[in-house]
């Protein structure tokens, strides 16, 4: 049987979220990626509040918003639909500023609090493919198949600055290299649910494999007559 709820774990610029998307559409299921309820978190804390350094005051936002994601019905480039108190912010989250404040936000004990439940809420619904830093450990120990990607850091940041060069922004492959380190220390040392590799996840190290390869590993993962 088709496991119902995958986790997908890594650091950033694994490879989670396109493996993850690839997956997803392949299986017909939701692609969620954890981070986005971070990024809106972020962004409606730099707009409504001017920043996204003050603890108390972002998670007392996070506490009020109702944040959502959905299987996408809009033909625009995005993979799902993000909401926030049924306002569509899905483009709104993916600028560099959001980019640049999102690990404060994510290592806020109250806000993870918050979120971790919305996010239990929707994997819950099953037919999801949920990638993020925690999801297997903390999120969702219950899910069917979970999955810990990882690869080198001067590999994930040659990913990164592809991907930024194709979407036209200006950024520099060392100025990625030193924001993909300094997330790594953030993620992996945060005293609440801090990156790590859940027990009983498979890991995969995406180092030397393209995308097909990668999506090829997992596939013959959900074939497995064990799952």
């Amino acid at each position: 049987m088709t496991p119902s709820i995958i986790a997908i774990d890594g650091p950033v610029a694994s490879g989670k979220s396109t493996v993850g998307k690839r997956l997803a559409a392949h299986l017909g299921y939701l692609f969620f990626d954890t981070g986005v309820m971070y990024r809106a978190v972020t962004c409606l804390s730099l707009h409504d509040l001017g920043a996204a350094d003050q603890p108390a005051a972002v998670a007392a936002l996070a506490r009020r918003v109702h944040i959502d994601v959905q299987p996408t019905t809009i033909n625009d480039g995005r993979d799902s639909t993000v909401l926030a108190d049924e306002v569509d912010i899905t483009w709104a989250i993916r600028g560099q500023d959001v980019e640049n404040n999102v690990s404060l936000v994510a290592a806020i004990p109250e806000v993870r609090q918050v979120l971790t439940e919305q996010m239990r809420r929707i994997g819950l619904r099953g037919t999801v493919v949920m990638v993020g830093r925690d999801v297997g450990t903390v999120i969702l120990p219950e899910a069917d198949l979970k999955i810990f990607l990882t690869a080198s850091v001067e590999a994930r940041a040659r990913r990164r600055y592809t991907e930024v060069s194709q979407r036209g922004e200006s950024r520099t492959y060392d100025d990625i290299l030193t924001n993909l380190r300094e997330r790594d220390r953030i993620d992996s040392s945060r005293a609440l649910a801090p990156l790590r590799q859940a027990s009983d996840a498979v890991l995969l190290d995406t180092t030397d494999l393209d995308l097909p390869g990668v999506v090829q590993a997992i596939e013959q993962l959900l074939n497995q007559p064990t799952l």
